[in-house]
């Protein structure tokens, strides 16, 4: 008879393969989406920041706790957050300027075909 450490790893393991392979198609951009502007910029959060009372909004922690799981470009932010591109822009900031993001350039990385 399985432990119940041994069903809560075939559990893990399953479940965990099905949210990779979802998490992988959306992170897929679609053909087309990105513009002439697009700096290659993404940014991934490094510690959870201490922000003001103002800026402690649903939409800013959520977008926090997803730049806390996986690294996001500012194009993502906008269209997922729910957060004009003047309160993203003033987030970014404030969290580059304090060290608590880690910006990635992937400009330099090679296309996938």
């Amino acid at each position: 008879m399985p432990t119940a450490t041994a069903k809560l790893a075939r559990w893990a393991r399953r479940t965990r393969s099905s949210f990779a392979s979802r998490a992988a198609r959306e992170a897929v951009p679609a053909p087309g989406a990105g513009s002439a502007a697009e700096d290659g910029l993404v940014y991934r959060l490094k510690l959870w920041p201490d922000l003001p009372s103002p800026a402690r909004t649903a939409n800013v922690l959520r977008l926090l706790s997803v730049m806390s799981h996986r690294p996001v470009n500012r194009r993502w932010m906008l269209s997922h957050s729910r957060l004009d591109a003047e309160h993203v822009d003033a987030l970014l900031r404030r969290l580059v300027d304090r060290g608590e993001v880690d910006v990635i350039d992937t400009s330099g990385f090679p296309s996938q075909a």
